[in-house]
């Protein structure tokens, strides 16, 4: 069992979380994405994202937690959220643009290239990805939660084909340059 598979890993999450959100990366996607654009975000967690960037985009939340979910859907019981692992991406739904906040860095590196190309499929012609990732070359584990860390360039390196770099930035989370994001556009 994980660590948001339980009710108090969630709500402990949520506490910690309180404060954060990614307005910010949302600001800069806004100048690359259109509005009413679809838009899938992978680990929504408790939706902060997903309700800023619903504001101008047609969204799909997910998340792997179902626990997760069943908050959301209480307080949000029209809106289209969906079980969805980062990892496989069971879906037949299409999008303009996959987005996450800090979601992917818990998967393993090779894994993380497999997921890069199943959302590549999700794309629409052009579609766009959003997501930014703690900066670093590492990788450990936190109350049975991995965190792997990753430069820009090997990163970049290791999607390979079939994506054009849109923009990138280093940027600070809690500390200078700890965290970095990506746009990246389907070819």
């Amino acid at each position: 069992m994980g660590y948001f598979d339980e009710e108090k890993g969630v709500r402990e999450y949520i506490k910690l979380a309180e404060g954060f959100d990614g307005r910010n990366l949302i600001n800069i996607l806004k100048k690359h994405l259109p509005e009413n654009s679809s838009l899938l975000e992978l680990g929504m967690g408790p939706g902060k994202d997903l309700d800023i960037l619903a504001q101008n985009f047609d969204v799909t939340g997910s998340d792997l937690s179902d626990i997760f979910l069943e908050l959301y859907r209480k307080n949000n019981p029209n809106a289209d959220v969906m079980h969805l692992d980062a990892l496989t991406l069971i879906t037949d739904r299409t999008f303009d643009c996959i987005y996450s906040n800090k979601v992917l860095h818990h998967l393993r590196k090779k894994d993380l290239i497999t997921s890069f190309k199943r959302q590549r499929e999700l794309l629409k012609k052009n579609g766009l990805l959003m997501h930014s990732f703690w900066h670093g070359d590492s990788e450990e584990e936190i109350e049975g939660l991995r965190f792997v860390y990753y430069l820009e360039d090997k990163l970049l390196a290791e999607i390979g084909a079939g994506f054009e770099v849109v923009e990138s930035k280093q940027y600070e989370e809690l500390e200078s340059d700890d965290s970095f994001f990506l746009i990246l556009r389907k070819v």
